[in-house]
């Protein structure tokens, strides 16, 4: 499965181009390729595709590349995106990215 198989292709490449040379802000991000308005269903489906090794987490090495996941032409995030991102969406400390952070998409957190 491919991001195009559960979001639209435009909206994906609107967003990466948005945020091709700013600051990576996830939740602008996900609401831009249109994640806000998904199934919790479709939402792990997005989850597990950008969970490359398939561990279930989303790690920091892999959160580096997470654009990337999104289309071939998105950039890596900076050390300092990476770990911003991560400390939102790291509900329990644990230094990886499970399919709750994910689901709740930053809307009580920074």
């Amino acid at each position: 499965m491919t991001m195009t198989d559960l979001l639209k292709a435009e909206e994906i490449k609107n967003a990466l181009e948005a945020f091709a040379a700013e600051t990576f802000d996830h939740r602008k991000f996900f609401e831009m390729v249109g994640m806000r308005a998904m199934s919790a269903e479709n939402v792990k489906k997005v989850f597990q595709v950008l969970d490359v090794d398939g561990s279930g987490f989303i790690e920091e090495e892999e959160l580096k590349f997470v654009l990337k996941g999104f289309s071939q032409e998105g950039r890596d995030l900076t050390e300092a995106e990476t770990k911003e991102f991560l400390k939102a969406a790291d509900k329990d400390g644990d230094g990886k990215i499970g399919i709750d952070g994910e689901r709740e998409k930053g809307e009580n957190r920074r």
